[in-house]
């Protein structure tokens, strides 16, 4: 069981392609830290406040090519930015521990591997919109990419635009993802494949060494 003798913000983000089970491991996480009574707040991205919604509504509907590609990492970016100062700041400062369903990993992923924005560019737009907020743990979701889409397009009948890029898209996704695991000891691969259960467990395993 996790200790929470100490009160101290801890900021844990989801990442991964489409289908893999994050939003899922999410909720049981924030639902286990709940029972456990450790303050915690469950959120996502793009979104997670009435004003991020809003954009998060223009960038998952319509047309694959709705937006001009840098058009796009903007949006997210604004999104971003008031989800930061709304939510993610203000419960940090308040010791809470912050559960996000993607996040600046996402932007890296999708609009600079997927969509070919420049990523220096990204990275400085970035580091303006967080003020170097950074997470403290990141699980990356993975699995084959047939299997995650066949699995998104079940979850729901009202596909995102994300679903609906080919799969030459959601490799290049993926592949980011991967790399990600040797660059930073904050980031854990989860084979996405296993059951819900086994996923629950492993990511339990894993909080409990790092924040015990």
């Amino acid at each position: 069981m996790i200790n929470n003798k100490k009160s101290k913000s801890f900021f844990i983000t989801f990442e991964g392609g489409e289908g893999t089970g994050k939003s899922t491991q999410a909720k049981i996480l924030y639902d286990y830290l709940i029972s456990n009574n450790i303050e915690t707040v469950l959120t996502r991205e793009p979104g997670g406040c009435e004003e991020s919604e809003a954009i998060r509504q223009l960038l998952v509907k319509g047309s694959i090519d709705k937006w001009d590609n840098i058009t796009e990492a903007l949006l997210h970016s604004a999104a971003r930015r008031e989800h930061i100062k709304r939510v993610i700041q203000p419960s940090l400062l308040n010791n809470k521990v912050v559960i996000c369903d993607r996040f600046t990993d996402s932007t890296m992923a999708y609009q600079g591997q997927g969509q070919g924005v420049n990523k220096q560019f990204l990275t400085k737009l970035i580091k303006e919109v967080t003020e170097n907020i950074i997470p403290d743990l990141t699980f990356i979701f993975d699995m084959d990419i047939k299997k995650s889409l066949i699995r998104a397009n079940k979850r729901d009948n009202n596909k995102n635009r994300y679903e609906k890029f080919n799969n030459d898209f959601h490799e290049k996704i993926r592949n980011y993802f991967l790399s990600l695991e040797k660059k930073n000891k904050r980031y854990i691969l989860i084979n996405a494949s296993e059951s819900i259960e086994n996923i629950s467990k492993i990511i339990l395993n894993k909080l409990n060494k790092i924040i015990t």
